[in-house]
């Protein structure tokens, strides 16, 4: 109203002193010291938001401000985060089952629920298939992960799900880090992993095998886990016209994301390869 009024009267009208109307047009036009901060904050949050691939929440982003000298509590990240519209990864989606127990192949027992947690890497490898559309078919994906670091040690790609895929994976994770004997392989019942081939490739290097129950994913929370973010990352965020094309965004993720890059919080939010130099 004041292009009615002076301000001199409206002021008095409205139970306004004349300095606090004042004080709140500056404030409007320079941003007091705590705003000037969000937004200092918020460039920070956007950077690290984007380094990570559009995949951190405000835990992740809280640690990586600590990391980097930046202290702030998790619900002004979060605040921040929803004014700026970023979001860390979405909501599960439909999976595909990959795994076929119906087979007369001999079975081994559930080493790993006996276990405690592995002290030191490659004591104990968990292993599953998962698979991603393409608009050429199907690529299936079987890794290797070392449970005590969280690392995919493994992998490998193929359009058929079969014991060459498993094999292929288990040899890579065999050659890079050489483990000891009596090392535990823990997989499902699937029959890739139940074959003849494979179970001779585990007695060469006198690794136990060990398999979950029947139908019960838990058992192989570490891989489930995995896939999940994988998924979630990545996976659901494009459209992968070609198998090659999906190949090279596994590659990339795996070997320069997730192992080297992304804070796991089951690892004092660490990455696997700073864990494993970290602790041994």
């Amino acid at each position: 109203m004041k292009a009615q009024h002076p301000i001199r009267v409206l002021c008095p009208a409205l139970a306004v002193s004349a300095s606090g109307y004042y004080d709140w047009v500056r404030r409007q036009t320079q941003p007091g010291p705590r705003a000037r901060e969000n937004d200092q904050l918020a460039k920070h949050i956007l950077r690290i938001h984007q380094d990570s691939r559009r995949t951190y929440g405000s835990p992740r982003i809280q640690r990586e401000l600590m990391n980097s000298g930046h202290a702030h509590g998790r619900n002004r990240i979060a605040r921040l985060m929803r004014q700026y519209n970023l979001c860390g990864r979405p909501k599960n989606r439909f999976r595909v089952r990959t795994t076929d127990s119906n087979h007369d192949e001999p079975l081994a027992p559930n080493r790993l629920a006996e276990l405690p947690a592995p002290s030191a890497p490659n004591r104990i490898w968990v292993a599953d298939i998962t698979y991603i559309h393409t608009n050429e078919g199907w690529l299936f994906l079987a890794a290797v992960m070392d449970l005590y670091s969280r690392r995919i040690v493994g992998w490998a790609m193929d359009s058929t799900i079969d014991t060459q895929l498993v094999l292929c994976a288990w040899n890579m994770a065999l050659t890079h880090r050489q483990p000891p004997a009596e090392l535990v392989f823990h997989s499902d019942r699937g029959c890739q992993y139940a074959s003849a081939d494979f179970r001779h490739a585990l007695l060469q290097s006198k690794a136990l095998p060990s398999m979950s129950r029947k139908a019960c994913c838990y058992d192989n929370a570490a891989m489930e886990s995995f896939w999940s973010t994988l998924k979630h990352e990545l996976v659901y965020r494009h459209t992968f016209q070609t198998r090659t094309q999906a190949r090279q965004a596994i590659f990339d993720y795996i070997e320069t994301f997730y192992n080297r890059r992304r804070l796991h919080s089951s690892l004092n939010y660490l990455n696997p390869v700073d864990f494993e130099n970290l602790n041994n």
